[in-house]
């Protein structure tokens, strides 16, 4: 119970965001295989480090799920966990009819692009450039929420937005706006790799190893992983 206990408290402080310093190393197949956490009641977790060198990480507790995956090496004795990022450029697409949950229009004079998977979560930092029947333009990044929003004069219709990721320099995904989304000036736009709504929990994460356990031992409390 004191190491479930422990193991939430850094989860929700954000521990597992933190990067931690690495030198060389390369994956060694010998560590290969599948790594499940022990001695911990009401919550799961497993490691899959791969002979190709990529890894393969979950933890269920209670309501909360993670997922991650990158590639793995060893320095010094120690396994070193590395996320992937998703570099390429997202493939955006409109939500259908029977994917849009928030029906209420926009506030008076503003217009809100939604950013995410239907069903999965919001996506971040996506450029959404609008622009109104007359041509008047203006842009926002999505948030947290999904959420990009603008001001526009209510003598403005939308007419089209034009997506793609925060920082990318490839051309903007153009979409006409259905005429019941321009009026209540709220659109939705889905993005095609849940990759890029599902934040990875940590960004580097290093574990000690022991015969065949893997230990978590730099603000983890000993957590402990063995292979089976």
């Amino acid at each position: 119970m004191k190491k479930m206990a422990l193991m939430a408290a850094l989860l929700c402080s954000g521990w597992l965001l933190q990067a931690q310093a690495a030198g060389p190393g390369k994956a060694d197949k010998a560590l290969a295989g599948h790594y499940y956490l022990q001695g911990v009641r009401e919550m799961g977790s497993e490691l899959l480090l791969k002979a190709d060198g990529r890894f393969e990480w979950a933890i269920s507790y209670g309501a909360m799920d993670q997922y991650a995956k990158g590639s793995w090496r060893v320095n010094a004795g120690k396994v070193v966990l590395q996320t992937a990022s998703t570099d390429k450029d997202p493939v955006f697409r409109p939500f259908r009819d029977e994917e849009m949950r928030v029906r209420k229009p926009a506030e008076d004079g503003y217009w809100v692009a939604i950013v995410g998977m239907p069903g999965v979560g919001p996506m971040r930092g996506v450029e959404v450039t609008f622009e109104s029947a007359s041509g008047k333009t203006a842009t926002a990044v999505s948030d947290r929420a999904g959420d990009a929003m603008v001001e526009m004069p209510a003598s403005e219709t939308w007419a089209r937005a034009g997506l793609r990721r925060e920082g990318s320099k490839a051309p903007l995904q153009w979409f006409d706006l259905a005429p019941d989304r321009a009026r209540q000036r709220l659109s939705a736009f889905a993005v095609d790799d849940i990759d890029y709504v599902r934040e990875q929990p940590f960004q580097r994460l290093t574990l000690t190893v022991k015969g065949d356990k893997l230990v978590m031992e730099e603000g983890g409390g000993g957590l402990v992983y063995q292979r089976q």
